[in-house]
């Protein structure tokens, strides 16, 4: 059956690549968590976990149980990694498909070690990490908290404490100064885990911008201190896409020259499913948002707003087709956007339309689609929906 002609390519390759090109910038002694929460930010959790696993990936991180299930059926021999937290109930699924639980509050301990213990494991055998609250206020256990969760580990416990892990809110501002007080905390933190006895194996920090900046050292230099090893998380840059820090005009070297090296994964497309000529005052789409001001070319697209489109980008910004931009024109619709071709040769039904990626010499990006709609690449290539089917190539 031929399928409406809206599609997603994952180039596997060259997220392969990237996570090798990632690894070189890690320290010897570091591991990459890589990634691949929210359907692999949009690329497709089951083509990218299989790419990595043949790449050599060893651990790799979702939001949820559910995710993690699916990630454990792809992966059965990779370390799964469930960062979102799990919520009580959930316990037993997590020991049944062997994941690995980011926890914080003591409900999360007491659930799995209950189902750790419904099915015999015994002492110290099943492995979690402890979320830190440093500074973010979103997920984690403060310092005054800790100790009630630390309690937890006690040496008849089927829990482990394998990491400690927290989570960097500004690694990606150029004066370090967030990032430095928090990690002046996780100190204070670690010191408080080893005055009770427990020793965990990773130091769990760090995410793209913080590898490609080199904070990472600081990390691993922490990490050292307390005998750990240190564990950093890349995500976006994972996906061919560099952070941005600010201010812009700050951008840290090392962050330079790597982004180079980054190439982007994902590419979005379309084809022109038809045309029409238009006359000069001719309304384009909803509301009249557009007038003709002059005789037109229109191409028609399938793609629409519930594709993951911003609708905010009716009437400023463009696509690529032959080659060369086309603006849209009018709203863009839930299933449909109209482009103006009218200075483009040759334009005929079934031409390929390239909403992200590249053709010939042009290239639209995902922070390209961010700055125009007002938001992030972690958005933009999120919200793109799961009805598009995505392609490996």
């Amino acid at each position: 059956m031929q399928t409406r002609p809206c599609w997603i390519e994952i180039r596997t390759r060259a997220l392969e690549e990237n996570y090798l090109f990632l690894k070189t910038l890690a320290p010897p002694d570091a591991e990459l968590l890589v990634i691949l929460k929210s359907d692999a930010y949009g690329h497709s959790l089951e083509i990218c976990a299989r790419a990595l696993a043949v790449a050599g990936v060893k651990w790799i991180a979702v939001t949820s149980l559910e995710e993690g299930i699916a990630a454990r059926a792809l992966c059965p021999h990779v370390r799964v990694m469930v960062i979102g937290g799990v919520v009580p109930g959930q316990g037993p699924e997590l020991v049944k498909h062997n994941l690995t639980a980011v926890v914080w509050e003591p409900s999360q301990l007491e659930d799995i070690a209950a189902a750790a213990g419904a099915v015999g494991l015994g002492p110290a055998s099943l492995p979690v990490h402890v979320e830190i609250d440093t500074g973010m206020s979103r997920q984690g256990v403060s310092a005054d908290g800790l100790r009630a969760v630390l309690a937890h580990f006690a040496p008849d416990s089927p829990l482990r404490l394998e990491g400690i892990m927290t989570h960097l809110y500004a690694a990606d501002e150029s004066n370090g100064v967030a990032t430095h007080a928090q990690l002046n905390r996780l100190q204070h933190a670690l010191e408080l885990v080893e005055a009770e006895g427990l020793y965990p194996d990773w130091l769990n920090v760090g995410n793209s911008a913080a590898l490609l900046s080199g904070t990472g050292r600081e990390i691993v230099a922490l990490a050292a201190r307390h005998g750990m090893k240190p564990m950093i998380r890349p995500g976006l840059a994972l996906y061919g896409l560099a952070p941005r820090f600010e201010p812009a005009k700050e951008q840290p070297a090392d962050v330079v020259a790597s982004s180079s090296h980054l190439q982007p994964v994902l590419s979005w497309k379309s084809k022109v499913i038809s045309l029409r000529d238009i006359e000069a005052e001719d309304v384009v789409g909803y509301n009249g948002t557009f007038v003709a001001t002059e005789p037109m070319r229109l191409a028609l697209l399938t793609v629409g707003y519930a594709d993951g489109l911003f609708r905010n980008l009716g009437n400023r910004f463009s696509m690529l087709v032959r080659g060369q931009r086309a603006p849209i024109v009018g709203r863009v619709s839930m299933d449909h956007t109209v482009i103006d071709v009218t200075d483009i040769p040759e334009v005929a039904t079934g031409d390929e339309v390239v909403i992200i990626g590249t053709q010939n010499e042009e290239t639209i990006t995902a922070y390209d689609h961010a700055d125009a709609a007002g938001s992030i690449p972690w958005e933009v290539l999120t919200r793109i929906s799961s009805r598009l089917e995505r392609v490996a190539i």
